[in-house]
Parts: structure tokens; C-alpha cells; sequence
């Protein structure tokens, strides 16, 4: 397989390491499972044959919409992508002898029933440490994991990283040298805006636990019985994506799902994108009130556009932390924010009552798509208008 690529410092520690487990420890934008595919498709598959190598992520949705179209893009934009290899029922690809197989954690039939040479778990702190254990005892050669550091307390740190015949490396954006300098600038931009987040992804350090702002848990879907309360959108473009969400409520239950996620979106565009979701032309739309020439564009094309409450944030956040919240599954980037949305320290190391400008595209949406249409009464719950 000859093809020029172009790698950095996460190529290198897995081609100089000895050792049977890699761990990768990095920041955001740090090229860490992208090398790592780089390595798995140009090296390992270059120098073997027959090998079985496993690429897992906690769950479908996630491993669908990241590490599996990384490695397919990386076929495709050097023209060594071949139909005739790809088994898209079963998620497998045959490259150069090998079998790469993509597998997600809530497929357990499979993760109990294969071996494996060489693994590569993207994300990992999403797994269970019992995930990690059934991975590990069926894989024969080299075990590759890859994480944000965002949580301080991990078995990852205690059950992995203990072990002999583990080796550790932490990079950043900084080990990145492809990085367009727009990108380095949004990255940078963490310093001031808290200091864990700059802790953790900007350099790519072990995080400090913070009060989250949401509790929450995953669903794989919206139950039938729940009542639509509203879609929420947040208006976006260069840096920052669209967000829309649609949300449920069921008694003390609250369901959102992830419906759009995509910078670049021009207001003609995200109608074509409603069009696309095949949603009612009827229901509600509940848009960024300081949008209100993009809100009368969509609505002129049909959809039902309203400019949402304009009011403190922590109305709508108030609204949300009365009910037990739930993402479903495919929702990837709601997910991550959820993770990631906390309250800002004053200079004491006190936590405040505001939010991070940061991660809040979904959750923007969220608010919009409830804070016109759950009231709250005198005493107790809120409820549909």
C-alpha cells in the first residue's frame, strides 16, 4: 500500500512502543484517533496479514458518526476505498489481508463471542471497566485506547495504567501541526472561559470534578407515550454549528433527541434540512430571539419560525433541572454537551450561578424549545401550555 501521509507524535508513539497496551491521553483537535487510524490502516494492515482488528466505541450511534467515518474518509480521499471490500450489513472492511471489524458496546453477543489481534477502543472513558475486561481477554496482541481526560476519577488511571506492560502519552492541539489557525483560536479561546475545560481540552490534562449543571442518561429512543413539547433551534455558521433538538415530556421524564448539528448552515439550507427530517410544517419552531431576520427567512418558506422568550438563561436551565433528563442515544453532540455544560468559578474557586459560553449549542436549543411552552405554575411542576 503505498500512499504518502502526512502523521504526528500519535503515528510515532505507536510504531516506536513496545509495549502491548497504548494509552492516548489528549485534548481536543490533538490528532489522537486520527493518527491512530493512520497507523492501523498504512501501518499495521501494511505489515500483516490475516490479522483481526477491532475499532469500538460505547455505543453505534457514536462509533457510526465519528472513528468509523474517519476510517472510511481516510480510504476514500486517497482513492484506495474499494466497494467490493466493505460489508456494510456486518460494519466490516477487508484491507490488505486483514479484517477490520466495527463494534459497539451494546452489540455484548459479539463482544463476548470474538478474538482479536489488535484493538483499538476510541474514547474509552464511555466504556465499563467490565467492557474493558471482556475486550482485553479476547485480544492477542495490541490494545490502543484513546480519551479526553475529562473525568478525575477513572479506571482507566487505576486498572490500566498500573499495569506493567502499559505505556502512557498525553498530547494536546499543540502536537498538531495541521491545525488551521482559526481552529488553534477557538481552542485558545478556553483559557478564558474556564480554567478545567482549558485543563482538559486544551492541554490535554486529567480534569477536576465540577458540578454539572445537568444530570442526565441515555435512552435508545423516545417513548411512544410522551407528549412533543417543542423543537428548539440555535442559529449558527462559521465556528459555531446549528443546533436543533426536539423535546418530550412524560410525568417527571423529559426526552430530547438530537435532530441537527452542522456548521456552514445558510438559512435556505436549514429549511431544505427541516424539509429533509419530513417535520410538520405545522409545529412550533422556537428560534434565537436576537435572529429574528434569519426566524422570518424560514418562516417564509413554510415553516412555523417563532422567536423564543428572551430572558435569563437560568430560567430556561431551571425549567430543564425539574425534570429527570434524557438523551437518546444517537444524539452525540447533545451528549457531549451535557458532559461538558458547567458553571463558571468566581476567583475564590467557587461555583456561580452561570453557565459556561461553551457547549451550549444544543442545550440553547433545548431551553428555547421549552421556556415558551412549559409553564410554571404557583406551586409544584411545570406543565404544557
Amino acid at each position: 500500500m503505498q500512499t504518502e501521509i502526512l502523521t504526528n507524535v500519535v503515528y510515532e508513539h505507536l510504531r516506536d512502543s513496545k509495549e502491548k497496551i497504548v494509552v492516548e491521553q489528549g485534548g481536543t483537535r490533538s490528532g489522537k484517533t486520527y493518527n491512530i487510524l493512520l497507523y492501523i490502516i498504512f501501518k499495521y494492515c501494511t505489515d500483516n496479514v490475516g490479522k483481526t482488528i477491532t475499532i469500538c466505541r460505547k455505543t453505534f450511534p457514536a462509533l457510526r458518526g465519528t472513528v468509523m467515518r474517519d476510517f472510511f474518509d481516510i480510504l476514500k480521499e486517497r482513492d484506495i476505498y474499494r466497494e467490493e471490500f466493505h460489508s456494510k450489513s456486518t460494519h466490516e472492511y477487508h484491507l490488505n489481508g486483514n479484517l477490520v471489524e466495527f463494534l459497539s458496546l451494546d452489540q455484548s453477543q459479539k463482544i463476548r463471542g470474538r478474538k482479536r489481534d489488535f484493538l483499538f477502543c476510541n474514547e474509552a472513558n464511555e466504556l465499563t471497566f467490565e467492557d474493558w475486561q471482556q475486550l482485553i481477554f479476547r485480544t492477542t496482541e495490541r490494545v490502543v485506547i484513546d480519551f479526553n481526560p475529562s473525568d478525575e476519577f477513572h479506571w482507566i488511571y487505576d486498572r490500566v495504567l498500573t499495569r506493567e506492560d502499559a505505556e502512557f502519552y498525553q498530547t494536546s492541539y499543540l502536537d498538531n501541526p495541521f491545525l488551521s489557525k482559526t481552529i488553534v483560536k477557538e481552542i485558545e479561546r478556553l483559557k478564558y472561559i474556564d480554567e478545567n475545560y482549558w485543563r482538559v481540552y486544551g492541554l490535554g490534562e486529567r480534569g477536576k470534578s465540577r458540578s454539572l449543571i445537568f444530570n442526565f442518561s441515555t435512552i435508545p429512543n423516545i417513548p411512544e407515550s410522551a407528549k412533543l413539547v417543542g423543537r428548539g433551534l440555535d442559529f449558527g455558521f462559521t465556528n459555531d454549528p446549528t443546533a436543533l433538538v426536539e423535546t418530550y415530556v412524560e410525568g417527571d421524564n423529559m426526552y430530547v433527541k438530537e435532530l441537527l448539528y452542522r456548521t456552514g448552515l445558510t438559512n435556505q439550507d436549514i429549511g431544505n434540512e427541516l424539509k429533509r427530517l419530513q417535520l410538520d410544517r405545522r409545529d412550533e419552531v422556537w428560534c434565537d430571539s436576537a435572529e429574528p431576520k434569519s426566524i422570518e427567512e424560514i418562516h417564509r418558506m413554510g415553516w412555523n419560525t417563532k422567536k423564543t422568550f428572551k430572558g435569563e438563561i437560568t430560567i430556561g436551565i431551571d425549567i430543564i433541572r425539574r425534570y429527570k433528563l434524557f438523551a437518546t442515544d444517537d444524539s452525540i453532540n447533545l451528549i457531549k454537551e451535557l458532559k461538558n455544560y458547567k458553571y463558571i468559578e468566581d476567583k475564590n474557586g467557587q461555583l456561580t450561578n452561570k453557565p459556561i459560553d461553551a457547549f451550549n449549542h444544543t442545550l440553547d436549543a433545548l431551553r428555547y424549545s421549552v421556556v415558551n411552552r412549559l409553564t410554571r405554575p404557583k406551586y409544584g411542576k411545570y406543565f404544557v401550555k
